[in-house]
C-alpha cells in the first residue's frame, strides 16, 4: 500500500507491469528516475526478488526496502540506511540473499507486538476497527517518507520522518 502511495506521488509514473516475481513501475522523484518493485511472493521470500535486482546490476545500498514493523507503534516510521533485521523474516530473507544488512529500509509501525507465542498469528490478523480508521494516514505518511528518501536523500528523510508517530490508538 505504501508503495502504491509512493507511485501516486511520482511524476510521469508509467503504471505497473508484470515482472518475474512481482510488478514494476517507473517514474520521477524530483530529478531522480525511480523504479518501484512490488514482490508478489510470500514476505519471508522477499530476498529472491532482491537477489534478482542485484543480478541486474542494482546496488543493495541504493534499494529502499519498505516493510511493516511490529516492534514500532502503529503509525511510527523509521528510516535507516542499514541495520539488523530484529527477527523480521522479510528483512532476514533480503539480508541473506544480498549477503549484507547494508541496505536502506523504511519500517512502518504496525505494533505493539504481542508476546512471541502470538506473533505469527498477529501479523496475519486484520487490523482492529480503531486501527483501520488511522491506516489511510499511516499509508499516506509512509508514501511521503519514501518519496522524500528517494527525492531528497536518506539523511533528510530520516531527519523529517524518524520523529513521526500518529496519535496512539487506544486498545
Amino acid at each position: 500500500m505504501a508503495v502504491d502511495q509512493l507511485a501516486g506521488r511520482l511524476g510521469r509514473f508509467r503504471g505497473w507491469a508484470k515482472d518475474a516475481g512481482g510488478s514494476r513501475g517507473e517514474g520521477r522523484a524530483g530529478r531522480h528516475v525511480v523504479t518501484l518493485v512490488k514482490p508478489e511472493r510470500y514476505m519471508n521470500r522477499s530476498g529472491e526478488v532482491f537477489r534478482a535486482l542485484l543480478a541486474e546490476g542494482w546496488v543493495a545500498g541504493e534499494i529502499l526496502v519498505v516493510c511493516d514493523e511490529v516492534y514500532l507503534p502503529l503509525g511510527a516510521l523509521r528510516i535507516r540506511s542499514r541495520g539488523g533485521t530484529a527477527g523480521h523474516q522479510g528483512l532476514e530473507s533480503i539480508a541473506k540473499e544480498a549477503g549484507t544488512e547494508a541496505f536502506p529500509r523504511l519500517r512502518i509501525g504496525v505494533g505493539p507486538a504481542p508476546s512471541s507465542d502470538r506473533l505469527k498469528n498477529y501479523v496475519l490478523e486484520p487490523f482492529l476497527s480503531e486501527e483501520q480508521a488511522v491506516l489511510p494516514r499511516v499509508i499516506e505518511a509512509a508514501g511521503q517518507a519514501a518519496y522524500d528518501a528517494v527525492a531528497d536523500g536518506l539523511t533528510q528523510a530520516m531527519n523529517r520522518w524518524n520523529r513521526f508517530v500518529l496519535d496512539p490508538v487506544e486498545p
